[in-house]
């Protein structure tokens, strides 16, 4: 089966187009409340959902030994906060469109990184030039969509 037909990758493209519409909704929220507002209770729905998919699929939450787990591994939780917010200012000036752009191609770039690194305990996949082509293309088909 193509890889592009393959389920995670149909997973990663409704994430995409979920992030798409969180990006929107979240930016929508901060202008009609404030930016650390719309942020908090944001993460505060988030939280009350997580919570309840704990508790309903009984996940043995208290059994993980958590003050094992390198201390930068919890950070992804502030970076969360950091994306909520910048995505919500951003939206607003550049439009969902190009921000969702510039989204993309950062993360495809950092993704490169991490793979070719091994950074945070992943797998190294090391870059090949493809990839650097790739992505040059890819932020040139970009620039055709900035309005």
């Amino acid at each position: 089966m193509s890889k592009l037909l393959s389920l995670p990758f149909v997973i990663a493209a409704i994430s995409g187009v979920a992030m798409a519409v969180q990006g929107t909704l979240n930016s929508s929220l901060s202008q009609k409340t404030s930016l650390l507002s719309a942020t908090f209770i944001v993460h505060i729905i988030g939280t009350l959902l997580s919570l309840g998919a704990v508790l309903a699929w009984r996940v043995p939450i208290f059994s993980h030994n958590w003050s094992s787990v390198p201390w930068y591994l919890y950070f992804g939780g502030v970076l969360s906060v950091v994306i909520v917010g910048l995505v919500a200012v951003s939206i607003p000036k550049v439009g969902v469109c190009n921000a969702t752009t510039a989204i993309i191609i950062g993360q495809v770039s950092m993704a490169v990184l991490i793979d070719h690194f091994g950074l945070f305990g992943v797998n190294r996949l090391h870059w090949n030039p493809w990839q650097l082509l790739g992505i040059i293309f890819f932020a040139a088909g970009a620039k055709l969509l900035f309005r």
